[in-house]
């Protein structure tokens, strides 16, 4: 037994990894967290492709090089310089023979042949009843009729130009008697009378000329209308000359005016079968290679093809998917290689969509999921671990004593709980459970959720955590909206995954503050109202530390610009620039407050005005707070660093933090400088 391997074209590749959505993802991210809608970011990141992959923006561009070059490489002159070459090859021949001949009728045709017409048409037809001497010469002659006839039906039926190669006057005849019967079935077909029938002889008795085996009269009309329209086409890229010397020389296809008659009357049949093909546009051929007519057909069919793949990759129209792709057209028209890139960014689209991580809102609206928050939260926390490590020198110990110390006790797990099971009692609960409900332990004991109970851990300081956001114009003027918002979304993350006790509010302050959730302030728009009220936000973050009085006070101030309005008493917000005194006396005062509730507290100042900059510095000392002036890229650690360091070492290397370390070990080194 013999075993041959070759290449898999059965679909995707079964043995190929599945796509990788980290990438796509935090990609899609960045863009909503810009202003982009999640649907359109993931377009875009479909378009873009990825370092490994091609978007379709690189598949169209190709499909638009491969348009381009048929053009420019290609005339519709093919054809006729076929015929002309064959012509004057006969007529060569023919001379040369007269020129031996010595009778009369010799001078005749020698004059007969010297007074041809210009065009090659004309002179085809003239000589169309011409008694050649030279069997070579009528051979060449009788080899035009034969070329017009096989470049006319190839037109209307792909191959038949090669497979009608020598063919003799059966096979002509065959070819004449499908082409009636064909016109038979199509006009039964359009006075609406039941053809399966006359279709299911029609394949039996001619099935050989349509090599792509048709199930049914519809895929047949599909196939030779769509032949037959870019046939059309052609005809309509051609000049006027060019048309009329080819209906000239029509007529001496295979010697049979008949056959044009019924090719005209089967390209009737199809229009008004098939009304929506493209048969009134035209193409502009300059390049200098000739296209026969039924290499012509097929080269207008590609570039009919290339436009519906066009159109395909722009994904402009309502409702647009991937899968609208035709995979095996493109791999048609460039190859296997764009086949499966196409098939890839069909397998992501598909992945993003039923992964979870995008959701339809109530409002129709398509919002990343609270899990594809939680991813990008913890890709943007492990970059900001490497910075902090980076800085430190040390390694990531999230493991070390993540659960804190044991007190001894057990208590009944809940959710949330990330304690280590205490086994003996859980399994004990699980025994008790089975033989109290009338169960028989030794058959087998089935944990349940309430038999489970967990080690509990010393208790450790809980902090009430402010983050205040500038959501001011400049932020987003500046380039500082994005990085201001993975900084949120890394704390977030890092506070709801490793610091559940703690409690996070999020506050974005411009003319006026509001608190936020995490998905609201990833997907904001860029504010364009001027304003920064700080003293709201420092309201708002105070009303916070009084709900949790237990939990240590974190306010954490990321901004790029000095208070310009403040929340009057009756609930109006006042604006003015430069700051207006009474506006700095309010935002002091809940500073003040601020303080007194025990706040610890770090200003993130971005950007470079001495002004900004001395205001932040007065602003930190008046609390005895830290003022960190980073770099974009370094803002999420600098908070994240920040957070840590205010709620004390221990805590930090209590929770798994990175080595526990202080947050001057962190930042004394690096680019960020503090007071």
């Amino acid at each position: 037994m013999r075993t041959r391997y070759g290449r898999y074209d059965g679909g995707p590749d079964p043995l190929a990894p599945p796509v990788d959505l980290a990438e796509a993802l935090d990609a899609i991210g960045a863009d909503v967290m810009s202003g982009t809608s999640p649907d359109r970011a993931m377009r875009e990141y479909l378009r873009r492709g990825s370092m490994d992959q091609n978007g379709l923006d690189e598949l169209a561009r190709r499909v638009a090089e491969k348009r381009r070059e048929l053009l420019e490489r290609h005339n519709l002159d093919g054809t006729m310089q076929q015929v002309k070459e064959l012509l004057d090859r006969a007529v060569l021949e023919e001379r040369k023979q007269l020129a031996r001949d010595l009778d009369d009728d010799a001078r005749f045709q020698e004059m007969r042949i010297e007074n041809l017409p210009p065009t090659t048409a004309a002179a085809v037809s003239e000589l169309s009843d011409y008694q050649w001497r030279s069997s070579q010469a009528r051979e060449d002659f009788e080899a035009i009729k034969d070329l017009l006839g096989r470049e006319v039906l190839d037109q209307r039926f792909a191959g038949m130009k090669q497979a009608l190669e020598n063919a003799t006057d059966a096979d002509r005849a065959a070819v004449n008697e499908m082409v009636g019967d064909l016109n038979e079935m199509l006009e039964a077909h359009r006075r609406g009378e039941p053809t399966d029938e006359m279709f299911r002889d029609f394949m039996d008795k001619h099935g050989d000329f349509f090599p792509e085996k048709p199930e049914n009269i519809d895929e047949l009309l599909d196939q030779l209308a769509a032949r037959a329209a870019a046939a059309q086409r052609m005809r309509n890229s051609m000049t006027q000359e060019q048309r009329d010397e080819l209906d000239a020389l029509a007529a001496q296809a295979f010697g049979s005016p008949d056959l044009m008659q019924s090719l005209s009357q089967l390209d009737g049949n199809l229009q008004a079968l098939r009304p929506g093909e493209d048969w009134g546009s035209g193409e502009s051929f300059e390049g200098g290679e000739g296209l026969g007519l039924g290499d012509g057909t097929g080269v207008l069919q590609d570039l009919a093809e290339l436009d519906q793949l066009a159109d395909q990759l722009a994904q402009q129209y309502d409702g647009a998917r991937m899968d609208d792709i035709d995979v095996e057209a493109l791999g048609r028209q460039l190859g296997d290689d764009a086949a499966v890139d196409a098939r890839t960014l069909a397998e992501l689209e598909k992945a993003l969509r039923q992964s979870g991580f995008l959701k339809r809102s109530s409002d129709g609206q398509l919002k990343l999921s609270p899990k594809a928050m939680r991813q990008l939260g913890k890709a943007l926390l492990r970059d900001v671990a490497e910075r902090l490590s980076t800085r430190s020198g040390q390694r990531d110990q999230r493991q070390a004593g993540a659960a804190g110390d044991f007190s001894g006790a057990t208590r009944e797990w809940v959710f949330g709980d990330t304690q280590p099971w205490d086994v003996t009692r859980t399994v004990t609960n699980a025994v008790l459970r089975t033989a109290g409900e009338g169960g028989d332990a030794a058959r087998g004991v089935r944990l349940d959720i309430r038999d489970v109970e967990v080690i509990e851990t010393e208790a450790r300081t809980q902090a009430a955590v402010a983050l205040l956001a500038d959501t001011s114009f400049s932020m987003a003027m500046d380039g500082r909206w994005v990085p201001m918002k993975r900084t949120a979304l890394a704390l977030h993350h890092l506070i709801s995954s490793r610091f559940r006790g703690d409690d996070l509010q999020l506050i974005g302050f411009g003319r006026h503050a509001q608190v936020m959730d995490i998905e609201e302030l990833t997907a904001l728009d860029a504010q364009w109202d001027k304003g920064t009220n700080l003293h709201h936000a420092l309201l708002l973050a105070n009303r916070h530390f009084r709900r949790h009085p237990n939990a240590q006070p974190v306010l954490l101030i990321v901004t790029d610009g000095e208070p310009t309005s403040h929340l009057e008493p009756d609930g109006e917000t006042y604006f003015d620039y430069p700051p207006h005194p009474l506006t700095i006396a309010h935002t002091i005062k809940e500073l003040d407050a601020s303080m007194r509730l025990g706040a610890k507290t770090s200003f993130f100042r971005l950007g470079d005005d001495p002004g900004l900059a001395r205001f932040i510095d007065q602003l930190a000392q008046r609390v005895d707070g830290r003022v960190v002036a980073p770099e974009l890229d370094d803002l999420g650690a600098a908070v994240v660093g920040s957070y840590l360091g205010s709620r004390g070492p221990g805590d930090a290397g209590g929770q798994g933090g990175w080595g526990g370390n202080t947050y001057r070990d962190w930042y004394g080194g690096g680019r960020s400088s503090w007071v």
